[in-house]
């Protein structure tokens, strides 16, 4: 298998789990069907949206390729009879969240770096495809965005991916850097939910 290919499928794997994530977010504000199918696709498309607009990226990713759509409705309804009969599995969907997290800060400072932005920008753009659904998912749901709390998340992004630069600063081939990228942010945000690391509030 390609590892585009596999690179693809993780990636609707994320679209997949944050879906998920929105649509719990959804049933816990008690939102109709309409309100869930929305939150569920803010929260998978939204940072990879605003990232394509913000970077004149045109089309927008989901419209170009529609599977993303189609894999958001499918979890959002599985999410949906899940809980009807099971409880939630609360460690898998933390587990998914930081590989979703991981999969797309990386993609998105590849889409960045194709565009020829400089490494900042790439940090704010990968970052922004990472957390941006999340974001938008919390402000719909009337709660401070996680990442404006104590939580470390969009750190670990930032992390990540500023690894995954001076990994091939260094001369490291960019197959091997983005693979360590990805890894670091998801131990970075595993770490932090098992240890409860935090960063100082004020």
């Amino acid at each position: 298998m390609e590892l585009r290919l596999i690179f693809y499928i993780l990636d609707l794997i994320g679209v997949a789990v944050f879906a998920a994530s929105g649509t719990l977010a959804a049933m816990a504000s008690h939102l109709d069907l309409l309100g869930v199918m929305v939150l569920a696709a803010m929260t998978a498309i939204g940072g990879g949206t605003v990232r394509d607009l913000l970077l004149n990226r045109h089309p927008v990713f989901w419209i170009e390729d529609p599977k993303p759509l189609l894999v958001i409705v499918g979890s959002a309804l599985f999410t949906i009879l899940w809980v009807q009969v099971l409880p939630i599995p609360t460690d898998a969907l933390l587990i998914a969240d930081a590989l979703g997290l991981a999969l797309f800060a990386m993609s998105g400072a590849k889409v960045a770096e194709a565009q020829g932005c400089r490494a900042l920008i790439v940090i704010l753009m990968g970052t922004l495809t990472g957390v941006g659904g999340g974001l938008v998912r919390d402000i719909l749901s009337a709660k401070v965005p996680l990442i404006l709390r104590k939580d470390i998340y969009a750190t670990a992004a930032i992390a990540g991916i500023l690894l995954y630069i001076l990994l091939k600063k260094a001369g490291m081939p960019p197959r091997w850097a983005f693979g360590a990228g990805l890894v670091s942010i998801v131990v970075v945000r595993l770490l932090a939910i098992q240890l409860g690391l935090r960063l100082p509030s004020f």
